[in-house]
C-alpha cells in the first residue's frame, strides 16, 4: 500500500495509507459516530462533496453486500478511517471495504489517528481537506456548491403498489426512504428537485415527501415558493434537508453547525410526550430557533444535547418535518412511526387535497 496524507486547510497533517481509488481529492472533512452501517453511510447522497471520517476504530469487518447501498452513484469526496479490515466475515459479503471504494472511484486513507482528527474538527469547526500523496495543501479547486442538482434524478421513477400515492421529491434521497414507503404499501413517484406544483398536480398524489440531500439549504432559495405551494396543497412530510426547506419556505432561517450531527446515536426529545428517542442523523445545518413563526409551526422535537430544533408541525395544515431520519438505516428505528403515521394520514384523507389558505 502507498503512503498518503490528509492535509487540512488549517495546516494539520495526518499520515496514513492510501486505499480505494488512488487520486488526489478535495472536500469538506466531517465525522460520523455510527458503530455500524459504513456501507449505507458512504453511499448516502447527502455526503456529496464531503470526506467522511469514521469514528469507530475498525471499518470493513463485515464487508460490503448487494443490499445496503443508499444511492446508485457515489458523490462523496473521500473516506478516512483508523483500522482497515481486509478479511471481512459475513455470509452476505461480496467485496471488502477497500474494493468497494475502488469500484465506486472514491479515494480513502487508512491508519489515520481519527480520534485526534475528530478532536481537531470539533475545535476548528468543519474544515476542508485534501487526500494526497503530497504533504502540502495546495489551492483547492473551486467545487460546485449546488450538489442537489448533481444528485437528484433527471427523470420520473415510478413504483406501483396498492396504497396511497406519494410523490418523493428527490434532493438526494436515501433508498431506505423509498423502501419504507413501499413497505407501507404506497405507490411512489420519485421526481426531480425542481418539480413544480403544476407538475405534481398532474401526478395526482395523495401526499408529498421532501427528501434529505446535501449542501446548504439556501442554495434552493429559487424554489422556496414552489415548495410552499406544494405543501399547501398536499399533506407533506419533510426529512432532513426537506425539513429545512419547509421551514425556509415559510419564512424561517437556517444556520450552519460547527461540526454537524452525523451518526446513529443522537437523542431527541418528543415534546408532546416527553419521551426521548434515539435517532440517525446526517446534517450540517439547522433551523434557527428564533426565526420560527409560532403562529405557523409548533416545535415537535428538540435535540437533547444542544436543544436545536429537530421537528416541526404546521398549526393548521397537514405538514410535518423532522431533522433526523425516521427510516434509519443505519441507526435505531425509534421514530419509524413518523413515516407510518404519515402514510396512515394519507389513507384516511383519500383524494382530499388541502388547498392554500
Amino acid at each position: 500500500m502507498e503512503q498518503g496524507y490528509l492535509i487540512l486547510e488549517t495546516g494539520e497533517v495526518f499520515e496514513g495509507t492510501l486505499i480505494g481509488k488512488i487520486k488526489e481529492s478535495f472536500g469538506e472533512v466531517v465525522f460520523n459516530t455510527s458503530m455500524t452501517g459504513y456501507q449505507e453511510i458512504m453511499t448516502d447522497p447527502s455526503y456529496a462533496g464531503q470526506m467522511i471520517t469514521f469514528c469507530y476504530p475498525i471499518i470493513g469487518n463485515y464487508g460490503i453486500n448487494q443490499l445496503d447501498d443508499e444511492g446508485i452513484n457515489p458523490f462523496l469526496s473521500g473516506v478516512i478511517i483508523s483500522d482497515l479490515c481486509e478479511t471481512p466475515s459475513h455470509y452476505q459479503a461480496i467485496q471488502s471495504f477497500s474494493e468497494k471504494l475502488e469500484t465506486i472511484g472514491v479515494p480513502g486513507i487508512a491508519g489515520v489517528d481519527t480520534r485526534l482528527l475528530v478532536k481537531t474538527i470539533r475545535a476548528r469547526g468543519t474544515v476542508k481537506g485534501v487526500i494526497s500523496k503530497k504533504k502540502v495543501y495546495e489551492n483547492a479547486p473551486v467545487q460546485d456548491a449546488f450538489w442537489v442538482e448533481k444528485v437528484s434524478t433527471k427523470k420520473y421513477l415510478t413504483y406501483k403498489n396498492n396504497g396511497p400515492h406519494v410523490v418523493l421529491v428527490d434532493y438526494g434521497y436515501k433508498k431506505s426512504i423509498l423502501n419504507a414507503l413501499l413497505a407501507e404499501g404506497c405507490s411512489v413517484t420519485v421526481v426531480p428537485f425542481n418539480t413544480t406544483l403544476q407538475q405534481v398536480k398532474a401526478l395526482r398524489p395523495d401526499g408529498v415527501l421532501l427528501s434529505n440531500g446535501p449542501g446548504d439549504p439556501m442554495d434552493l432559495q429559487p424554489w422556496f415558493l414552489e415548495i410552499k405551494k406544494i405543501s399547501q396543497h398536499y399533506p407533506t412530510l419533510g426529512i432532513c434537508l426537506g425539513h429545512q426547506l419547509l421551514a425556509l419556505a415559510y419564512g424561517a432561517k437556517t444556520e450552519k453547525l460547527a461540526y454537524g450531527h452525523r451518526g446513529g446515536n443522537h437523542p431527541v426529545k418528543e415534546l408532546f410526550t416527553g419521551k426521548v428517542k434515539m435517532t440517525a442523523q446526517n446534517h450540517g445545518y439547522v433551523v434557527v430557533d428564533d426565526s420560527i413563526n409560532k403562529n405557523i409551526f409548533q416545535v415537535t422535537y428538540r435535540n437533547v444535547n444542544d436543544h436545536s430544533i429537530e421537528g416541526l408541525r404546521h398549526v393548521h395544515l397537514p405538514i410535518q418535518s423532522v431533522q433526523f431520519h425516521p427510516e434509519a438505516h443505519p441507526g435505531p428505528s425509534d421514530t419509524v412511526h413518523i413515516l407510518k403515521d404519515f402514510v396512515t394520514r394519507l389513507t384516511s384523507t383519500g383524494e382530499v387535497h388541502y388547498a392554500a389558505t
